[in-house]
């Protein structure tokens, strides 16, 4: 029984991704990252189990690279079928195409999200912050950076997107939308580092345009001992050394900054 259950789930499954490919027309629309099966009548050595490019196309005996992704099955039949006539290799070649395994309309989301995985672009032209909400949204350890990889007109394609910035800063067009094969990937959300005269010593989490009070305020403050006036930063630079300086108290927390707060010595 749990056997059938799952073969009818799979079927289903199977059909839904293939209606999720469909176009305007109804056909279904071959994708990047689908797998098919072509196969000539009569022409064994001809018929070939391939997955579609990152560029669009597969790789076809006697004809090389076909762009075959955003046809449908009988646009892409049509196509092979046209190249092997007029190439004289077959003169009235019946193609057949099957798909293997659809995989053109799934995005993976991975890092800091509430249910990392794979999922489906349905319905399509979703965009960045609908894909986050279809995985959970961002946990709790995750930053307000989000990275976005994937192709784009063939290319490959990465861009570093600042979720607060698209609501805060009305950057909608950083709310891009997400295309088949895409990867989302949430990473931890910056650090830095207090020790010494405060409450709570270690690790935090560094808050958008946090300044060194505020920073000071996430420790639970100073002790009975500590001092405001000798505070030390030491902060990592581009080529490794590190620049140690007393800061003013509105300086802004850079990551990965490790700020000391000395005794007092009176």
């Amino acid at each position: 029984m749990i056997k059938a259950w799952k073969i009818v789930l799979a079927t289903f499954l199977f059909l839904w991704s293939m209606q999720s490919h469909a176009g305007e027309n109804g056909d279904f629309l071959l994708s990047v990252g689908d797998s098919i099966r072509i196969a000539v009548y009569r022409n064994p050595d001809l018929n070939l189990d391939t997955r579609i490019n990152e560029d669009s196309t597969i790789t076809y005996p006697l004809l090389g690279a076909i762009k075959v992704s955003g046809l449908s099955i009988p646009q892409a039949e049509a196509l092979i079928a046209k190249g092997l006539k007029d190439g004289g290799y077959i003169q009235e070649p019946q193609v057949n195409i099957s798909i293997s395994t659809v995989r053109g309309n799934l995005v993976s989301v991975l890092g800091q999200v509430t249910r990392p995985g794979l999922f489906p672009l349905d319905p399509a032209n979703l965009r960045l912050t609908e894909v986050l909400a279809l995985a959970g949204g961002v946990a709790g350890g995750g930053g307000e950076n989000v990275i976005l990889m994937g192709s784009r007109d063939g290319k490959p394609f990465r861009k570093v997107i600042n979720l607060v910035s698209i609501y805060l800063d009305n950057k909608t067009s950083d709310d891009m939308v997400i295309m088949g094969r895409d990867e989302i990937y949430v990473p931890l959300a910056p650090v830095y580092y207090i020790y010494g005269e405060v409450q709570r010593a270690g690790i935090n989490m560094l808050l958008r345009d946090m300044t060194v009070i505020q920073g000071l305020a996430q420790g639970g403050g100073l002790t009975a001992r500590g001092t405001a006036r000798n505070i030390l930063i030491s902060r990592k630079q581009p080529d490794g050394k590190v620049k140690k300086f007393h800061p003013e108290m509105d300086e802004p927390i850079q990551q990965n900054d490790v700020i000391y707060v000395h005794e007092s010595l009176f």
